[in-house]
């Protein structure tokens, strides 16, 4: 399969010194069909934006090219990047390219943020604690926030093999860090998605579909964790 999941291009981080992002993704997603990505994403989408019950203004603060956000079924979408991607159609999507710390963005407001292969490229765990307590303020009370990422504990040999991965997560560590910035924590899943996709299925959506309506299937492959907060009302 020529689709390569997460880590997906995650923008919005601090610009750190010496990386060029644009030219890493560049060559990190060289071999990647970006339609294929499309597919699974876009089910992907779905599934998540349902486990957080289906909010109508959904904020994805590391939006890359797009995948997530251009798919899911809400209302009102937002996008933020550090890094442009002008070449990504993305209709209905209120696009920012901004550090995901400067973006201007209302506050309390949304009632969903979806935040994948992110918090793993911040400088260090003091630094994943702003983020949340950024995406905290921008929330409405009662909103959710669904953060999905590599799952140190059952990828330690693939987990820096990304240049621009710095900080250790688990989905311990995740929901510890959920409940210090003040969330509720909704639901931890410790094995969810693979961490890639590339030669374990086709680009199917119905295959996707599958997999994600079949939690066994998790603990057999997941090495990606799913951890669900929410803002108290």
């Amino acid at each position: 399969m020529s689709v390569n999941l997460p880590p997906a291009p995650s923008g919005g981080r601090p610009a750190a010194a010496g990386i060029n992002f644009q030219r890493l993704y560049e060559y990190r997603f060289r071999d990647v069909d970006q339609a294929a990505r499309e597919t699974v994403w876009r089910e992907i989408a779905r599934y998540v934006h349902g486990r957080m019950g289906a909010p109508v203004r959904v904020l994805d603060p590391a939006a890359g090219r797009g995948e997530f956000i251009a798919a899911v079924p809400a209302a009102e979408r937002w996008g933020v990047d550090l890094v442009s991607h002008g070449d990504a159609e993305l209709p209905g999507v209120k696009m920012i390219i901004s550090d995901i710390m400067d973006a201007d963005l209302p506050d309390d407001y949304f009632d969903g943020v979806f935040l994948s292969n992110f918090l793993e490229h911040l400088p260090d765990q003091n630094g994943v604690a702003d983020v949340l307590a950024r995406l905290s303020r921008a929330m409405q009370p009662g909103g959710r926030i669904a953060i999905m990422g590599p799952n140190f504990k059952y990828c330690p040999r693939e987990y820096f093999d990304c240049a621009d991965h710095t900080v250790i997560l688990s989905h311990v560590a995740v929901a510890e860090h959920l409940y210090a910035a003040g969330f509720d924590v909704a639901a931890v899943e410790g094995k969810f998605l693979p961490y890639s996709f590339r030669g374990l299925l086709p680009p199917s959506a119905r295959l996707t579909r599958l997999y994600l309506h079949t939690p066994p299937m998790w603990k057999l492959l997941g090495k990606q964790f799913l951890v669900i907060g929410r803002k108290p009302a």
